[in-house]
């Protein structure tokens, strides 16, 4: 379980102090996936970094597993917009990257890879690079590297924010696909009010800067794109966010 409580977070730039986040409490459970969306500059990504450990809040705390957060977690992987692929590293080396670096056994470390290889129908790719690779193969890579580290907690950055619409929806039902089969703690951020519908259990929406928590909507129609319920949900959604917008 995470739990962030009382979170907020200041920015210092050369004229001013910007607070990006303000009084953020919420909790994770374990196993289940969220969604969250909210207006440019919300602080989406703020929130995605400190639950990860990358920026310390200015005040309150997050813990994961009723452990305070002070840096990066070996349970927690993090997938950002532009994959954060190694260009000059091969697929199969850009899964591995995480296990080498946690010194992983050679034999183990082959056998995790080769899995993740066949799991993500990367294994004809094994020793290409990300040049030669496709925005969805590029985003199975990086998935790959997060699920090689086995992790509790999944933070996603909009990581499918640059891939056309179809290769956008074929990653939309690869993730349900992994998730089922990995079932771990999951938070999406996205600017589509309709991928926050159907990948999450529960869709938070965040107010205009600085960033609090107006809404968290429990969504009983994810995973189901052409369903009533589905549409209903999308309608919801905008209609809360025109108002916290305005």
């Amino acid at each position: 379980m995470v739990k962030i409580e009382n979170v907020s977070v200041v920015y210092s730039t050369k004229n001013a102090r910007v607070k990006a986040l303000e009084n953020i409490n919420l909790t994770l459970e374990d196993h289940k996936i969220y969604t969250m969306v909210g207006p440019s500059g919300s602080g989406k990504t703020t929130l995605i970094y400190t639950i990860a450990g990358l920026l310390k809040p200015t005040e309150g705390s997050v813990s994961i597993k009723g452990k305070k957060v002070e840096g990066p977690s070996r349970d927690t992987a993090v997938i950002l917009q532009d994959f954060g692929l190694f260009p000059w590293k091969t697929v199969e080396q850009n899964i591995a990257l995480g296990l080498i670096i946690r010194k992983e056994n050679p034999d183990k470390l082959r056998v995790i890879v080769g899995d993740i290889l066949d799991k993500l129908s990367l294994k004809p790719f094994a020793h290409h690079y990300p040049g030669q690779l496709s925005g969805g193969q590029k985003q199975r890579v990086a998935i790959g590297r997060a699920l090689a580290l086995s992790p509790s907690l999944l933070l996603m950055d909009e990581p499918f924010s640059s891939l056309d619409a179809f290769n956008r929806e074929n990653m939309q039902h690869e993730l349900l696909d992994i998730w089922r089969q990995n079932p771990m703690t999951i938070l999406l951020v996205t600017h589509s009010i309709e991928e926050a519908v159907f990948l999450g259990q529960k869709i938070i929406i965040l107010s205009p800067s600085p960033g609090k928590i107006m809404d968290i909507i429990s969504n009983e129609g994810w995973g189901l794109r052409q369903s009533v319920r589905h549409y209903k949900t999308v309608n919801l959604v905008r209609n809360k966010m025109s108002r916290y917008v305005k």
